[in-house]
C-alpha cells in the first residue's frame, strides 16, 4: 500500500505541468488575437528611438537601429499621442511598406483628423496581410467615423473569423460600432 508522502514529486509536477500549460495557452490566445500593445519602452526625447540592442535611446538617423524597433518604437509614440513624431519616425524605415509599418502609419494619420488618409494605409496594410487582426480593427474604426458602420461591421466579422469574440480587437470594434451614432 502507497501513502501519500511516496509521491509528492508527482503531484508537484503535475501541478507544475498544468500551471505551465494554461500560461502557455494563454499567452497562444495572446498572439492569435495579435495584441500588439505599445512596448513598455521609456519615452525618448524627441528625435530619438528606442533601440533594442544596446538597451538606449539612440537618435532616430541611427543607422543601427532596426526597422523592426523604428516600427514599434513608432507605434509607442502614437499610442502616447505623439503622432507627427510617429510619422517622422516611420519616414526612416528602410522599408516602409510592411502590414505594421502602414497599420501604425494608417493609426497616426486617422488620430490626427486625416481619416481618409489613414483608410488608405490601412487598406495597403490589409492587402499585404490580410489575416492581421488589429489592421482590421483600425480600418473599421475609420469607417465608424466617416460613418459607414455597414463596412465597418464587415470587418468585424473578418475579425472574428480570425481570433474570435474575445480577442481584443473583436471587442474594442465591435464596442465602437455600439458606440456609432444610429442613423
Amino acid at each position: 500500500m502507497k501513502t501519500r508522502h511516496q509521491h509528492p514529486i508527482t503531484y508537484r509536477t503535475a501541478l507544475l505541468f498544468g500551471a505551465c500549460l494554461a500560461v502557455a495557452l494563454l499567452a497562444g490566445q495572446a498572439r492569435a488575437s495579435g495584441d500588439e500593445s505599445a512596448p513598455p519602452k521609456p519615452n525618448c526625447p524627441k528625435g530619438q528611438v528606442w533601440d533594442t540592442k544596446t538597451g538606449k535611446c539612440v537618435l532616430q538617423t541611427s543607422k543601427a537601429t532596426s526597422d523592426a524597433d523604428r516600427t514599434d518604437y513608432a507605434y509607442r509614440l502614437a499610442k502616447d499621442g505623439r503622432y507627427e513624431e510617429a510619422l517622422a519616425l516611420l519616414d526612416t524605415l528602410s522599408n516602409p511598406n510592411t502590414g505594421k509599418a502602414l497599420n501604425y502609419r494608417g493609426y497616426a494619420t486617422r488620430k490626427l483628423g486625416r481619416t481618409d488618409e489613414g483608410i488608405g494605409y490601412y487598406l495597403q496594410s490589409v492587402a499585404l496581410d490580410p489575416n492581421y487582426a488589429q489592421v482590421r480593427e483600425y480600418l473599421g474604426e475609420a469607417y465608424v467615423i466617416k460613418g459607414r458602420v455597414d463596412l465597418a461591421q464587415e470587418q468585424l466579422l473578418k475579425i472574428k473569423a480570425l481570433c474570435g469574440t474575445t480577442c481584443e480587437e473583436y471587442e474594442d470594434l465591435a464596442e465602437a460600432i455600439t458606440a456609432a451614432p444610429q442613423v
